[in-house]
């Protein structure tokens, strides 16, 4: 399958010899995994193990803008949220809640699950990238959690519009420290690989960060790039 505009998908069929075209606007339904639906439609569907196997989805997608770089043996969208939730608990602003963040930053890229890890170069709109996201993580709520917990059905609904509206001191930490998990992930690479790889583009992601204490860790973090880099031209 292939994309087509913002919003549909276009499928091939074959009738009578002849490819017909259709599309459909995306819907998180129609990317559930086959186990997941034959749980489902069990006479006591299994909710708890339907949720593990699309959680699982995020511990095997490995993040779409490494591989675009042509790097094959890279972090998963679950690696990136794991440790976005220890450095959330290395903030050292009391005005913050640090457990929140925690919950934030292992929930914030759920939706990824289904949609899978859109970045900017992708040809959907950031519109209905948030439209895709918003109804993937509704349905994983509504249709898998609630079922057998609805508090915390919602509470994983409340974080994630949280952290998509930044209407929390605690959503703004988590946006700051997604970028900062980045840097951090785009430093290792670049020692890894001795310097043959350079993501200096996604250093621009530096700009976007707002709080203080997070813009501390940036600015180290890119003296110590700036340090390595020099290194190696002097070499």
């Amino acid at each position: 399958m292939r994309q087509m505009s913002n919003t549909r998908t276009v499928s091939q069929e074959v009738v009578n010899g002849d490819i017909k075209l259709s599309t459909k606007i995306w819907a998180p339904e129609d990317y559930i995994p086959q186990d997941v639906k034959n749980m489902l439609a069990e006479d006591t569907p299994n909710y708890m193990l339907s949720f593990m196997k699309v959680l699982e989805q995020l511990k095997v997608q490995r993040r779409t803008g490494w591989l675009d770089h042509g790097m094959t043996k890279c972090e998963s969208i679950a690696d990136h949220m794991y440790r976005m939730g220890i450095i959330s608990m290395l903030i050292k602003n009391k005005e913050v809640n640090k457990d929140q963040c925690v919950k934030i930053a292992l929930i914030h890229d759920m939706a990824e699950s289904l949609v899978g890890d859109i970045t900017p170069v992708d040809p959907i709109g950031k519109e209905e990238k948030h439209r895709r996201e918003m109804e993937t993580i509704n349905y994983i709520s509504e249709t898998l959690i609630k079922p057998f917990n609805e508090e915390a059905a919602e509470e994983i609904k409340s974080l994630w519009y949280s952290y998509e509206n930044i209407t929390s001191l605690e959503a703004r930490y988590v946006k700051d420290i997604d970028k900062y998990e980045l840097l951090v992930q785009c430093f290792e690479y670049e020692k890894q690989h001795k310097g043959k790889l350079n993501f200096q583009s996604f250093f621009q992601a530096a700009e976007w960060v707002k709080t203080d204490e997070v813009k501390e860790w940036v600015n180290d973090l890119i003296a110590r790039r700036d340090r390595f880099f020099a290194s190696l031209e002097k070499s």
